[in-house]
């Protein structure tokens, strides 16, 4: 499994956001991922949602790759969409319809070989993973979320 991260808008809000509940969470994981000399990368797609309600400036670039849609995570999409549209019956989003960036993003950390996780603090996306996962499209990367402490993550001492 690889050394890389990719991590969704709903990270980044969290990151930046004080005021946010899984604030501490977020730079947590941050912090030990740095640290742990993981990659950090950022879809071009979790930029252009985050740039809807909040300034590209203010995303810590300089800690992260940028990782571009290219046409391999667009056919790898496609089987994930397929999958989830196929299956969409199964699943109880609260307040959401399907959305396509989750099928996106997922092709793209199970696309790039160097990805091991994606993390989040959107537990209806985890919803989208655990159907895949229990398909026959299973996403080759683990499904990290902020409501689940690093320490706990990553089996260490969280001191």
């Amino acid at each position: 499994m690889g050394k890389g991260v990719l991590c969704d808008t709903s990270f980044f809000i969290r990151l930046l956001d004080k005021s946010s509940n899984l604030h501490q969470s977020a730079k947590d994981y941050f912090r030990y991922l740095l640290d742990q000399d993981y990659r950090l990368l950022v879809s071009t797609i979790s930029i252009a949602e985050y740039a809807v309600g909040g300034s590209i400036s203010g995303l810590p670039l300089k800690n992260l790759q940028i990782l571009p849609f290219n046409y391999d995570h667009a056919k790898r999409t496609g089987q994930f969409a397929k999958t989830v549209f196929t299956k969409k019956g199964l699943l109880k989003l609260a307040e959401r319809n399907l959305i396509p960036n989750d099928s996106k993003l997922f092709a793209q950390a199970d696309v790039e070989k160097s990805i091991g996780f994606y993390i989040t603090s959107d537990l209806e996306s985890k919803k989208i993973y655990d159907l895949l996962h229990a398909s026959d499209t299973k996403p080759a990367f683990e499904f990290i979320t902020l409501q689940t402490p690093y320490n706990e993550q990553f089996g260490v001492l969280g001191l």
